[in-house]
């Protein structure tokens, strides 16, 4: 049997992470030597902490070791398990990524220039965000369609944000969009 697919290897995880109220957020195999590596990143909306990845770790470990002992995969001389969260520099690509970084500044590239913006509210359909952008004492909303997502990664702040975007981004999309500029 050939080395797994990463493929594969989510197929076959997703329903022990789903059981955690977990998502794939991505897994990567590295062939390499005598051990490979499976580096796999979950995510969900209350923040995995340590304790959680080491449980579905552990899950994962004993769910690709029977796997393996009933021929249907094939680490070869074995695999290091890597089970983490992703970074901040991950790409805000699906809906789920938006509503998990309300409140967080976003850099956005919107045709070749970088923009900076506060992430609200989503819309109920998570088809459209809102976004709090400051311009000396003026704070703009607008809204950005998701389908026309622009590449956009989470900002580290070290400062404590300012109060009046924070109060912005607690406010429902609706009340968001009636916003007007002040």
């Amino acid at each position: 049997m050939a080395f797994p697919t990463a493929e594969e290897l989510i197929a076959l995880i997703t329903p022990v992470v789903a059981t955690h109220h977990l998502d794939v957020e991505g897994l990567r195999v590295t062939k390499a030597g005598p051990k490979s590596t499976v580096a796999i990143k979950l995510d969900s909306d209350s923040r995995p902490d340590l304790d959680l990845l080491e449980v579905v770790s552990q899950e994962i470990g004993e769910l690709f070791d029977a796997a393996e002992a009933r021929g249907e995969l094939s680490f070869g001389a074995g695999y290091l398990l890597e089970v983490s969260t992703p970074g901040v520099d991950m790409p805000l690509t699906q809906p789920r990524h938006w509503r998990r970084n309300r409140t967080r500044l976003v850099s956005l590239d919107v045709d070749g220039k970088k923009r900076i913006a506060r992430i609200g509210a989503l819309n109920d359909e998570e088809t459209a965000v809102i976004l709090i952008e400051r311009d000396k004492k003026l704070l703009s909303v607008t809204v950005l369609e998701l389908a026309n997502s622009p590449r956009a990664v989470v900002e580290i702040e070290f400062a404590k944000p300012a109060q009046d975007e924070l109060d912005l981004t607690g406010r429902t999309f609706d009340e968001a969009v009636d916003e007007t500029d002040r």
